[in-house]
């Protein structure tokens, strides 16, 4: 199935790539969610009249997106949690854990933005994670996770 991207995909173009894909990607994910039309006559006119809005809309993207980096580069994230005497924690800490602990400390964050390569984290100490702000950019966001002191 032949289609036009309206935004950048990652590992699949960039914007106004005209791109064949399986039809199930176009028809579950890429059409559903506005990253792509069908590549028909009629679509690629409609499509070139609007390229300098998408165009635009893109680099806004990508400009703010930027200034989230900027704010994220120095930045530490802190949580506590119950953990057992030899540092493991009792569950686990996931992606919402994080985004809510980053907007709670004043760091907008979405939780589909964290992504945790090695899984949720599961001891106490210092770990790293990647945000994913957008298709180019991505932060490594360092977190320290301490154990709750027990009364």
């Amino acid at each position: 199935m032949d289609v036009i991207l309206l935004e950048k995909v990652a590992n699949l173009g960039n914007l106004g790539d005209r791109v064949a894909v399986r039809s199930g990607y176009a028809r579950n994910y890429l059409l559903p969610k506005g990253k792509a039309t069908l590549a028909t006559a009629a679509n690629v006119e409609r499509f070139e009249a609007r390229r300098a809005e998408l165009e635009k809309a893109q680099r806004d993207a990508l400009a703010g997106a930027e200034g989230r980096k900027a704010k994220l580069e120095g930045f530490r994230l802190q949580i506590t949690a119950k953990a057992g005497s030899e540092g493991k924690l009792f569950g686990s800490i996931g992606t919402s854990d994080i985004a809510e602990a980053a907007t709670a400390a004043g760091q907008e964050l979405a939780r589909a933005e964290v992504r945790l390569p090695n899984g949720p984290l599961r001891t106490v100490g210092d770990h790293v994670v990647i945000v994913h702000l957008h298709t180019d950019i991505n932060v490594e966001l360092p977190i320290t996770i301490s154990a709750e002191e027990s009364a």
